[in-house]
């Protein structure tokens, strides 16, 4: 696979030039399989960090979370999409880490962190144990950035601390209710996988063209690394957690409740212009109806932050620059 994109260094606010990679006296976690199902690591400058990076934090439920920790200065808490992990965020923990602390964790069953904890069956718990880890780590004030569902539970966290996060970016991440042909075919594909105990070929390739922009070649790296990582992951993983959190995401109610939690003044929404897992109307809709500022990222789909990381890392910066600073 080759390397991730470097971020372009113009247009950068004066301090990314300057970060360095922030080590955590945590206990260390080394690299191994399973930090690399969606997005193998790739390119010299990653592979150095992971086995530096990722850090396993245990849970009261004695399981184990684990997240990258890069940079310094203010918080940014990132989360993934569902059948994603920390490391498809890479171009942007290149970019923004430069200037921020970024906290990167892989959810339940994700990545290299442990399975879904019994009890977890809402929206409400998956953002307590995100809160979790910026306890651990004693970060008070924090910016918050999360892309499908990092977006979900990330409006949530908002709601349950709207004193501690002071900035909100909200990519490809529909807060109401899933629309009902969606929902149908989402559930049809997870019944799928649990029938089968994998994710089979077929499936692959009915999963892999949602997440990424119309008439990307799917034999292109970043696909090819999500249909790879998809087709590894193991019965037990499928089972304990991916299903379970697939259709924990399917449940969540409509956006009023979130809506209003929501400070216009420091939420940004953020989508790509051929995102058909979200589409931008959608999006659009949502922005006005809190009265908040909203992004179309060009040329990308679900995965707008890998489709076009440059123009996504230039909204960021501008949007940490503008709420965190």
């Amino acid at each position: 696979m080759a390397p991730f994109p470097h971020p372009p260094r113009t247009g950068m606010p004066p301090c990314a030039e300057g970060g360095q990679p922030r080590r955590s006296a945590l206990r260390l976690l080394g690299p191994g399989p399973a930090m690399a199902e969606a997005f193998p690591p790739a390119g010299d400058d990653f592979s150095a960090f992971a086995e530096e990076q990722i850090l396993r934090m245990p849970t009261a439920e004695g399981g184990h979370l684990c997240y990258q920790d890069r940079g310094r200065g203010p918080a940014v808490l990132l989360g993934h999409s569902h059948l994603g992990n920390s490391t498809m965020w890479e171009p942007q923990i290149r970019a923004l880490s430069r200037c921020y602390r970024v906290i990167a964790p892989d959810l339940w069953g994700h990545g290299a962190s442990g399975p879904l904890p019994r009890g977890t069956h809402d929206l409400q718990a998956l953002a307590g144990h995100m809160l979790s880890v910026l306890d651990a780590l004693q970060i008070d004030e924090f910016a918050v950035i999360g892309l499908s569902a990092g977006g979900l539970w990330g409006a949530e966290l908002a709601r349950l601390a709207p004193g501690r996060v002071r900035s909100l970016a909200l990519m490809g991440a529909h807060l109401g209710a899933e629309p009902e042909a969606t929902h149908r075919h989402y559930s049809d594909l997870l019944d799928a996988i649990e029938a089968a105990g994998r994710i089979t070929p077929s499936l692959v390739q009915a999963i892999v063209p949602l997440f990424f922009r119309v008439g990307t070649d799917l034999d292109a790296p970043h696909p090819a690394a999500f249909a790879h990582g998809l087709a590894s992951m193991p019965a037990d993983r499928l089972r304990d957690s991916v299903i379970p959190l697939g259709r924990l995401l399917l449940a969540r109610g409509g956006a009023p409740g979130r809506l209003a939690a929501l400070d216009p003044a420091t939420t940004l929404m953020m989508c790509g212009d051929s995102d058909t897992a979200c589409p931008p109307r959608g999006m659009q809709d949502l922005a006005a109806s809190l009265g908040c500022d909203a992004v179309l990222v060009p040329a990308a789909g679900h995965l707008s932050n890998l489709d076009n990381p440059e123009a996504v890392n230039h909204h960021l910066l501008r949007w940490l620059e503008r709420t965190l600073r």
